[in-house]
């Protein structure tokens, strides 16, 4: 008999159970396996990230100390050159803004008569991506005739456009590339804004590419070099979203009069300050310059370009530090490493990362605030759209009725200050975001200003004997509006063209006096002799305001006689004291 006969009878081996106390060393070495695979894993994740986060870059290929294409720089820092190229994304919209060309004159044909005689009442659309900057500006209406032909435009036009300028500069010298023509280097600029604009080649740093900002701020005595980096994320920005014009005679003067014409030479005209009262000092101060006639009113007028960095200043975002890239621009993660979105648009398109970061609320939240805002500023602006169309035909109607330049001067004056008032707000972008306060005082002011043209425009026309209301001509589309400013244009071009007619019928005579009646009085005595009806004189015409004699008080008395002494005051009846309160309960 074999040995497993006698230990299994039948030779039957009986099948083992293993229970989980068999299991577990092995469960557990298995574990402890999976376990020290994923610390590793981790470990080795963790030193990676440190290391990205020290060394974030690695130069590739060094950039020479004027490149400016934005290629070459994006061999070296791929992520912000790739978030940079999507600033050609088509077709993003907010209720407002957007990457597309909205064109302003088909949705507000006011403005084509507020800019008629001028470049925008030709073409005004709405800015696109940076990456669109070169492309727009050659195509626009501004720069470029239907016919192909240019419009004459100095080399100045391109200052802001491309990272090629900065290069020029350095070759013809700042003044050489103002004095040039914008049509010898519509051939040679291509590359759009980028890298070289805002950014130093050898360490990264934002620096100023531009001069006019730079000057600007000598002026003031400001050393714009001691600009912390957060004010940099603003400043590299105001080198181009400010108000500017083009001026002459550069260098300072004795008379004030620095910049004080039109020329070629770029001017940031901060000297008086940065607000819309600012600025109108500044040009007042000025009067040999000015951007363009009106057609319609004859007015010497200014026009406001893009001041979005003076507007934030006045902004609660400026006041707690936030920078125009915090909200535009912001901080992205990938990896271990933090960099900047260069992809620059509307923080509504990208609310987690700019409006979220501060405010803790919905995104359906933030938007419908922002919207809310942008609204009410909308139909404000176009209230003083509306005040100050009708305020240049109203001038207009008083040159027709053959007022003279010395009766239009104070209308002309006041109607150069109020547009220049709205267009502040209307050409700074975000729609009044940026300042909504200070956005709605100063669209309060250019109503203000024009309402009282209008009225000061009435009353000479009441002088001249016109009474009737004026026939404002229909406007209520492009095409309209277009007519109407170039019937204008034409004839303050040619003595032998008429404008539109805005005068109701010849001027009305006026109105013989009628004759006073003498008040009722007593019988006089019969010694006394009887009194005479003398003549009231005509009703004279209202006085300006600068013209009238203070308003007469009730507390006003009669002059007296020198040394007399001073009447007492009267004093107001005391009003009778309202019954006690009762005690309050315990």
């Amino acid at each position: 008999m074999s040995d497993s006969e006698k230990k299994y009878p039948g030779g039957v081996v009986p099948k083992l159970e293993m229970t989980w106390r068999d299991w577990l060393p092995w469960v557990v070495f298995g574990g402890s396996l999976v376990a020290t695979s994923l610390l590793g894993m981790l470990i080795v994740s963790i030193m990676e990230r440190r290391w990205e986060s020290k060394q974030p870059y690695l130069v590739v290929k060094p950039v020479a100390e004027w490149e400016f294409r934005n290629k070459v720089w994006g061999d070296n820092y791929p992520r912000e050159y790739e978030t940079f190229r999507k600033t050609a994304t088509k077709g993003t919209r907010t209720k407002f803004g957007g990457s597309y060309l909205r064109d302003y004159l088909n949705d507000d044909p006011r403005q084509v008569i507020l800019f008629a005689g001028y470049g925008f009442s030709k073409d005004f659309k709405q800015a696109r991506g940076h990456m669109y900057a070169v492309k727009d500006i050659k195509e626009t209406g501004r720069t470029t005739k239907p016919n192909g032909q240019d419009t004459g435009m100095p080399a100045t036009c391109w200052t802001c456009k491309s990272p090629q300028v900065p290069v020029l500069m350095n070759q013809m010298g700042i003044a050489g590339f103002y004095n040039g023509k914008w049509k010898d280097l519509k051939d040679k600029i291509h590359e759009p804004i980028g890298c070289l604009d805002c950014h130093d080649p050898k360490t990264m740093n934002l620096r100023i590419s531009r001069p006019a900002l730079r000057e600007a701020f000598a002026r003031q005595g400001r050393d714009i070099d001691k600009a912390s980096h957060q004010e940099m994320r603003s400043l590299v920005c105001a080198q181009c979203h400010v108000e500017y014009y083009f001026g002459n005679n550069p260098g300072p003067r004795t008379d004030g009069q620095t910049f004080g014409a039109k020329g070629k030479y770029l001017v940031f005209p901060w000297d008086e300050g940065f607000s819309a009262e600012s600025f109108e000092k500044y040009y007042g101060k000025r009067p040999s310059f000015y951007d363009w006639k009106h057609p319609i009113s004859g007015t010497r007028m200014i026009k406001m370009q893009h001041p979005d960095w003076e507007v934030y200043r006045t902004g609660i975002h400026a006041f707690r530090g936030v920078s125009c890239a915090d909200c535009h621009m912001p901080y992205r993660t990938e990896g271990g490493v933090k960099f900047t979105n260069h992809h620059i648009q509307s923080p509504l398109l990208d609310i987690a990362s700019s409006c979220g970061v501060c405010h803790r609320y919905g995104e359906q939240s933030i938007k419908s605030r922002v919207y809310a805002m942008q609204t009410k500023h909308f139909k404000l602006r176009l209230e003083a759209e509306d005040a100050l169309v009708h305020a240049h035909f109203d001038v207009a109607a008083c040159m027709e009725a053959g007022a003279t330049e010395a009766e239009l001067r104070p209308l002309r004056d006041l109607l150069w200050r109020a547009q220049m008032r709205w267009d502040y707000v209307s050409a700074n972008n975000g729609m009044g975001f940026h300042s909504p306060q200070e956005c709605v005082r100063v669209l309060g002011m250019a109503i203000n200003g024009a309402q009282r043209v209008r009225i000061m425009a009435t009353r000479l026309l009441a002088r001249r004997g016109y009474t009737r209301p004026v026939r404002y001509p229909d406007i209520s589309d492009r095409k309209k509006a277009f007519a109407i400013a170039s019937a204008f244009v034409a004839a303050r071009r040619s003595s032998a063209m008429k404008p539109p007619s805005l005068l109701a019928g010849p001027p009305q005579p006026a109105p013989s006096p009628a004759p006073a009646l003498a008040p009722a009085s007593p019988p006089a005595p019969a010694s006394a002799p009887s009194p005479t009806m003398a003549p009231v004189p005509a009703t004279a015409p209202p006085a300006r305001a600068s013209q009238r004699p203070p308003a007469a008080t009730e507390a006003q008395a009669p002059p007296r006689a020198q040394g007399a002494p001073a009447p007492a005051m009267a004093r107001a009846p005391r009003p009778t004291p309202r019954p006690a309160r009762p005690a309050p309960r315990p």
